[in-house]
């Protein structure tokens, strides 16, 4: 008998078609309904989450169980694992979503032209959006409680690591939902692992209106390729951090090492960390990062400072590790870091660790990042951290959103013209 994992469709373009057509008619209704009946939906989702606890996190075990079985990586099984505390943040994080403004008929700007007629912008929803994603289930959950609340529907398809965990996950919101009077077919999870079915999704032009891939370079660089749909994505999370030359010693061993070493398996996590050559307590730095369990590979000046420091190879700087590795380069100043950050920064989120307030801003302003921060840890890359509740990913490039994207990001616009009987001559 074939397992969820194994199932296969003989059809994958009828399949997608009739998910999306169910998709689409749902988001008609669910683009009705009202903020406070989407928030109520939201917050009965969540309850649905917390009393189904014991058979989400059972469906994980059995996830987990098979990972190690496949020999997933620790970095990917860190992902897929749920625990209670985990979960009660995946049900706290669909609550978080239920109480933000709701974008949805924001008023973005009004104007009167010189003949009478009024113009104004207007947040509307998106429409069906895809999420194609790796091995997180927490993506399930976060994903359908954005996409509602911004009214949108959506198809989602996991990775077939978390196949159980996210079925579980999906049983629970959607019971919570259909409860609070959103349609079933708002949310939808692919019935098929079936590799085909992604490429379906990515051709259904006129069905589906954003594709967002969350996951690996190798995922997300084929749904980029592939894709006659609009996609909303990320490569790599090639995050640096620079520790200037006037950075606070203790502030700077705090933040680079809980920007490497908090959680090493998420995109925000510091890859490169460059130091400057005028800061005087570089080995110091060093030693707590390698005392927190993190391999260090360092160019010449690097190794100098610490034996422990391995060589770098040319491709280490473009390396997102996701793992407990890290790469380290010492830099004749500012200009320097801002160059190696312009050669090989993925633009998704880059630091500066100084107390120089010129510095910051410069770097601030000059680093071509979705997220740029100064004195604080890449970790803080997220949706959550924004105060902007769960989100859906990190958008790297420059179109439409950039950085978490989350409610805001989920809509568009459309423009609304009141006249009074103008003809145009």
């Amino acid at each position: 008998m074939a397992t969820l994992a194994q199932t296969t469709v003989s059809d994958p373009n009828e399949l997608v078609e009739r998910l999306a057509r169910a998709g689409r008619a749902a988001q008609r209704q669910l683009a009705s309904m009202t903020s406070e009946a989407k928030a109520k939906a939201l917050i009965l989702a969540a309850a649905a989450l917390r009393a189904d606890s014991a058979e989400i996190l059972e469906a994980n075990a059995r996830d987990l169980a098979a990972g190690k079985e496949s020999g997933l990586s620790d970095a990917m099984l860190d992902r897929l694992r749920l625990d209670a505390a985990r979960l009660e943040g995946v049900a706290g994080g669909v609550e978080a979503v239920a109480v933000l403004p709701d974008p949805v008929g924001e008023v973005i700007d009004q104007s009167e032209r010189p003949n009478g007629l009024q113009l104004s912008r207007i947040r509307v929803p998106i429409g069906l959006i895809g999420i194609v994603y790796e091995s997180r289930p927490n993506v399930t959950a976060d994903a359908a409680a954005l996409c509602v609340r911004a009214g949108n529907a959506v198809l989602l398809r996991g990775g077939s690591e978390a196949v159980h965990s996210n079925h579980a996950i999906l049983a629970a919101l959607v019971r919570g939902l259909v409860e609070g009077g959103v349609p079933e077919a708002a949310v939808q999870l692919m019935p098929t692992q079936d590799r085909a079915a992604v490429g379906a999704m990515l051709q259904a032009a006129g069905l589906i209106d954003m594709i967002v891939p969350r996951g690996g370079k190798g995922l997300v660089a084929r749904v980029q390729a592939d894709a006659r749909v609009p996609v909303l994505a990320h490569l790599d999370g090639i995050c640096h951090t620079y520790v200037h030359a006037a950075a606070d010693p203790a502030m700077a061993r705090e933040v680079a090492v809980n920007a490497k070493m908090r959680r090493t398996g998420i995109c925000g996590a510091m890859e490169t960390l460059l130091v400057d050559a005028g800061y005087g307590d570089t080995p110091a730095l060093l030693d707590a990062l390698i005392a927190a369990g993190c391999e260090l590979r360092g160019d010449g000046r690097a190794q100098a400072l610490d034996p422990r420091v391995t060589p770098a190879s040319h491709n280490d700087w473009d390396t997102e590790y996701l793992e407990p590795v890290l790469s380290v380069a010492i830099v004749d100043g500012l200009d320097a870091a801002l160059a190696h950050i312009a050669r090989h920064s993925s633009n998704h989120t880059d630091a500066i660790i100084t107390g120089d307030v010129g510095a910051a801003e410069r770097f601030l302003n000059e680093v071509d990042s979705a997220i740029v921060m100064h004195n604080a840890s890449s970790q803080f890359a997220d949706g959550g951290e924004f105060g902007l509740g769960a989100e859906i990913g990190i958008a790297t490039g420059r179109l439409h959103a950039r950085g978490p994207v989350a409610l805001e990001g989920l809509t568009t616009y459309k423009w609304q013209v009141r006249g009074s009987g103008q003809a145009r001559p």
